[in-house]
């Protein structure tokens, strides 16, 4: 069966015979635009898992900053956790790490749209623009006041 048809049926399959491919060197064999997508897309998931967990960190700090009668563990551990995986990613793939305040910028947005939601605070409640540095989202010691 042709390698791009193994991909569009069984992936499982088509991700061993790519990799024994390239293992044995016959590179005249590997489904090429197919592989170029995966790694390509790849990537793509590392951002999003940023992008995500930079999310997360924002959240949690605009409802730390403008709800302080509601502070707990489970937000304290939602932005620790967040952080480390923000860590993890760039020490993973340093490439990212210059995409950080761009990512922030894409993020925020949402992040207070979500605070407003869940804190049933007014929209206008949380600065329009991020009121955090990219140090100070990652920094483990920073807690707003």
């Amino acid at each position: 069966m042709p390698a791009s048809t193994v991909y569009d049926t069984d992936f499982y399959l088509w991700t061993q015979q790519q990799a024994a491919l390239l293992r044995r060197g016959q590179l005249q064999a590997v489904d090429v635009a197919n592989l170029a997508e995966e790694i390509e897309s790849m990537g793509k998931s590392d951002r999003r898992a940023l992008g995500s967990s930079l999310a997360n960190i924002l959240l949690h700090l605009l409802k730390w900053r403008y709800q302080p009668e509601r502070r707990g563990t489970s937000w304290k551990l939602s932005i620790r956790n967040a952080r480390r995986d923000v860590a993890r990613l760039v020490s993973e793939s340093p490439s990212l790490k210059p995409q950080l305040p761009d990512l922030i910028q894409d993020e925020y947005t949402a992040a207070r749209e979500n605070a407003a939601d869940e804190t049933n605070l007014p929209l206008a409640t949380f600065p329009a623009e991020c009121p955090f540095t990219t140090e100070q989202l990652l920094d483990g010691d920073y807690w707003p006041d």
